[in-house]
């Protein structure tokens, strides 16, 4: 079964230089998944030769290449997809292990070893990425050939003798299993292959299999292939041309129509739509909007994009109209058997354009919590979506009734965005009134230390934040959240 691999070494560099030139092609250069405290991905030669490894903080990346520049590696997730949309054309079977990496299996493909990899070549020949190609009888060896040089084909049976010569690295290893191997003195495929097998894998584990056959040439794992995405979209162009509202969206009726039979033909949901308008003075409105809940309705497909039309200004007669629908899922509803309390997806995604269309992308946000140390940093503002609304299970009350319920059920804390100082008292260092005039504190829970960036004086950013937090309970009952930070009293949160 021959695989070929194609391979683009340093694939996330090679999109950041490709999105914008002045990202130096010498020179040190890091990728990092954020530019804002984040973590290195990838780097450029001159800076792995800095001593700069993946998984650096930038702090102790920088620490280390001084000079390097810092890019994110925007679109690499869009160039992948399309490059293996692209490989589709070379072979039926396409596998995708990851960004810059697939393998393809060329068995019943026509042309031989030179023309497979022609194929794949002019495949890809749209891409200005560094591409390397490599072909032998299974996954492992093939990326070995690819990275061993562009176009390099191993002969079934000469697997081992090809991979002898081939650092450990080729394998993958964790540093520390490197250096563990180099104690012992095997430091290529070949010196790890002739190791006995039982003992190395009792000392390694399933692991050590998996790296001994390998490193033997044998890789016996199954290519997975990679689903080809459909695509529905229909145009309506040549029919004359749109000057008032109620022409345009009685095309645009006409048009949904249309993609929803062709939705309906393959069993499909959507759950996104992209319309373009293009009108006689050369003008393209693209507009894209997200379904609440994946659907084949016509009248709810209809007034999402009606009521998404309602920001925009046209400034000449519309003279063609294109829709698309994306994210697409089998057809058919999963329905909750109790679900008459949750909201209708349709009115809401409904909802939800029309405030798109009024103030504009991202307007409507929701709050997501998740454990932090601080209060302030416990949630995420994130686009608000409806996720599909099923009643999975109910609250188990069992026979002890409500009372069997937590006590605090129900409560919800109130973050105060600007906290202002607040006088307090103590008494046996803990507070017991608060305010001017003085309130008594009836109840105190805590204190909970917050201690943050203690290593910044070290780094030379930030501030370090030591606070003590408490819950307090107040005599006119009201339930706050209390910190102490330096000095200062302030009130950060209350109780409802």
């Amino acid at each position: 079964m021959p695989i070929l691999c194609a391979a683009v070494p340093a694939f996330r560099l090679g999109v950041a230089r490709s999105n914008d030139p002045q990202v130096p092609r010498t020179g040190a250069v890091l990728v990092a998944d954020k530019l804002e405290r984040g973590h290195v991905v990838e780097c450029s030669a001159a800076a792995s030769a800095s001593g700069v490894r993946s998984g650096m903080t930038l702090v102790q990346a920088q620490a280390v290449a001084r000079d390097a520049q810092v890019v994110d590696p925007r679109r690499d997730h869009k160039v992948w997809q399309a490059m293996l949309d692209a490989l589709d054309a070379a072979s039926p079977l396409v596998d995708d292990a990851g960004l810059g990496c697939a393998y393809l299996e060329m068995r019943g493909v026509d042309g031989g070893a030179a023309g497979w990899l022609d194929a794949v070549r002019g495949a890809l020949a749209g891409f200005d990425l560094p591409l390397r190609l490599g072909l032998a009888a299974n996954p492992f060896v093939a990326r070995a050939a690819a990275l061993h040089g562009d176009g390099t084909c191993v002969n079934a049976g000469m697997e081992a003798a090809f991979l002898a010569p081939m650092p450990l690295e080729t394998l993958d290893l964790d540093a520390g299993i490197t250096e563990r191997l180099a104690i012992f003195g095997i430091h290529t495929l070949g010196e790890l292959a002739a190791l006995p097998h039982g003992p190395f894998v009792r000392r390694f584990g399933p692991e050590g299999a998996q790296w001994h056959d390998r490193a033997r040439g044998i890789d016996p794992r199954p290519l997975r292939p990679r689903p080809r995405a459909m695509r529905i979209d229909r145009t309506l162009y040549g029919e004359g041309a749109a000057a008032t509202e109620e022409q345009v969206l009685f095309a645009l009726r006409t048009l949904v129509g249309r993609v929803v039979d062709d939705l309906q033909l393959a069993g499909k949901r959507c759950g996104s739509l992209a319309l373009g308008l293009e009108c006689e003075d050369g003008d393209v409105h693209e507009i894209t909007l997200r379904v609440a809940g994946p659907t084949a309705q016509p009248a709810t497909l209809f007034e999402l994009l009606r009521a998404r039309l309602e920001g925009v200004v046209l400034r000449s007669p519309v003279i063609g109209l294109r829709l698309a629908a994306g994210q697409l899922e089998d057809g058919g509803i999963q329905i909750a058997l109790f679900a008459a309390g949750d909201p209708d997806p349709d009115a809401l995604g409904i909802a939800l354009a029309r405030l798109a269309a009024a103030l504009g992308e991202q307007c409507a946000l929701r709050a997501r919590v998740f454990a932090g140390p601080r209060i302030e940093r416990r949630f995420a503002l994130e686009p608000f979506t409806l996720e599909p609304l099923v009643t999975t299970a109910w609250p188990s009350i069992g026979s002890a009734g409500i009372s069997a319920l937590p006590s605090n059920a129900g409560m919800q804390f109130h973050l105060i965005d600007d906290p202002s100082p607040v006088d307090v008292l103590l008494r046996a260092g803990m507070p017991r009134f608060i305010g001017s005039p003085p309130q008594a504190i009836l109840e105190v829970a805590g204190p909970w230390r917050v201690d943050e960036n203690w290593w910044t004086p070290a780094t030379g950013g930030g501030t370090p934040l030591v606070r003590d937090e408490y819950d307090v309970l107040l005599e006119d009952g009201e339930l706050v959240r209390l910190a102490h930070e330096g000095d200062t009293w302030s009130v950060r949160g209350r109780y409802d």
